[in-house]
């Protein structure tokens, strides 16, 4: 198999650090590595396949030569990917700078692999949440088109970065400690306004837009239907913070034009790549954020019918949004591309 010249934008942050391990772990073809990030991160020292690579300061230089450009997400992207690209590079960018770029295809591999060769230049990551339902969608869809769907995440605080990991532990111990609790992080740490998280819940994530939704909520509405190709499915959605260190949850509600069973739902589920069936009540058997957490699989559980609305099902999703929300998603995008000879 060749071997690839690639860059990594972000490389000391926690996604970064995802896409490295995952790396190695999946054995990626790499001929020559270039980690790459801010200024005040240039220098830091990190150890890949077991050989060392000092981290450089990303600069409009910094592509020559490169094929394949991994993004880990950030404001950064709308700077340096048209940069990566005029170098020669392939961006798969995990910022939300593209996504809903009509000329830049949203791909999760297992869904809609066929919308990767439309690319030019760019290809966008969908948001974790995003990624982790419409991997669950897909296979319901399959079997009968989705009218509506209706979710609420419990999203872990390592969506928010490695600073707000810190701020939950910090304020476990403060707790723990009975002394004083302080928040500058969460629900965001540009945001006038900062709540505990520790032992709370926060229903903010991300600002608000005119609508009074997040913009997190909107991300998932507007991604689903294009990654779907379905601009007439009906989708709301609420999102929460929860002290979670690591792994997203959804309750997801769907309504289908036909009827869905749930043992045909759960068939489909099992049956389908990148999913985990999890689901025997009888056992108190289901996803949670400790079984998924470090995993690539998404888990499914809690199948059941909604009998309040025709053709309804109800249903738990549970996935590592740092991991097949983020950097796995993008590494099997460029697996997909390099397996089809398209790069």
């Amino acid at each position: 198999m060749k071997n690839y010249t690639v860059a990594l934008l972000g490389a000391t942050g926690a996604v970064g650090e995802e896409f490295l391990k995952l790396m190695e772990e999946r054995d990626f073809p790499f001929g020559k590595l270039k980690l790459l990030a801010s200024k005040r991160s240039a220098g830091t020292k990190l150890r890949v396949k077991g050989r060392e690579y000092v981290v450089e300061e990303a600069t409009a230089e910094s592509f020559a030569g490169v094929q394949i450009a991994l993004f880990a997400g950030g404001s950064i992207s709308e700077t340096f990917a048209p940069l990566a690209v005029r170098a020669g590079a392939v961006v798969i960018d995990n910022s939300s700078t593209f996504r809903m770029d009509p000329k830049v295809p949203l791909v999760v591999p297992e869904v809609n692999p066929e919308a990767i060769a439309s690319h030019q230049g760019i290809i966008a990551n969908p948001n974790c949440s995003t990624i982790i339902m419409v991997l669950a969608l897909k296979p319901l869809y399959d079997i009968a088109k989705i009218k509506r769907v209706v979710v609420s995440t419990y999203q872990a605080v390592s969506g928010g970065g490695k600073e707000a990991m810190a701020e939950l532990e910090r304020q476990v111990a403060d707790i723990v400690a009975r002394r004083p609790v302080t928040a500058e992080i969460l629900p965001g740490a540009s945001l006038p306004k900062h709540y505990q998280i520790a032992f709370n819940l926060i229903p903010q994530i991300d600002v608000f837009k005119e609508n009074d939704y997040t913009k997190e909520e909107m991300k998932m509405i507007e991604e689903t239907k294009k990654i779907m190709n379905d601009p007439d499915m009906a989708i709301t959605a609420t999102t929460v913070r929860v002290p979670v260190y690591r792994s997203h949850a959804e309750s997801v509600n769907v309504e289908f034009l036909h009827e869905v069973s749930p043992a045909a739902a759960k068939k489909a589920i099992a049956a389908f790549p990148g999913l985990l069936l999890r689901d025997d009540p009888a056992a108190m058997e289901y996803p949670m954020p400790l079984f998924t957490s470090g995993k690539d699989a998404v888990e499914v559980g809690r199948l059941r019918k909604d009998d309040t609305v025709p053709h309804g099902l109800n249903f738990w999703v549970c996935g590592d949004q740092i991991r097949k929300g983020a950097a796995l998603n993008a590494l099997q995008i460029a697996e997909y591309m390099i397996d089809h000879e398209m790069i």
